[in-house]
């Protein structure tokens, strides 16, 4: 099983608004920390924003923040709003073409795993990817890192 690069990238601008606490960010600085295009973090931050864990502050001085406090924003949550229905194999397409499908029992399994791997990010939030602070302020370059 592997997450979209949308889900990642969520994820990634998540933890990097947590480090940077009340500070505002931009996505020109998340995208520079990463190392990835500014374009993919745009309609990264507008779904996230749309989800009301970021805000956008439109103007001049302007950028993202949280929307809500690290402990609040739940990683199978986010992750299932970001991935939409997960396609595990070819029986989950509509109109996909496999013969054994009204026999075979792959299909179920498949679904449970795919809620077993949902389950236990559920059990975690974005305050849980924020401990190892220092480490990752310093791996991506953030100075001041005031806890939100």
């Amino acid at each position: 099983m592997r997450l979209t690069a949308f889900t990642d990238y969520s994820l990634r601008v998540l933890i990097f608004l947590g480090l940077k606490g009340d500070e505002i960010s931009t996505i020109a600085e998340i995208a520079e920390a990463y190392g990835v295009s500014e374009n993919h973090l745009m309609k990264v931050v507008h779904h996230l924003a749309g989800l009301g864990h970021v805000r956008t502050l439109r103007g001049k001085g302007g950028g993202l923040r949280l929307a809500r406090e690290p402990a609040g924003i739940n990683l199978g949550a986010v992750a299932r709003a970001c991935e939409g229905r997960l396609v595990l194999a070819e029986c989950f397409e509509p109109g996909h073409d496999c013969r054994i499908e009204p026999a075979c029992a792959l299909k179920g399994i498949f679904y449970q795993a795919g809620e077993a791997f949902f389950a236990v990010l559920d059990r975690y939030s974005l305050a849980d990817l924020l401990r190892p602070r220092r480490a990752l302020t310093a791996r991506l370059g953030i100075q001041a890192a005031h806890p939100q």
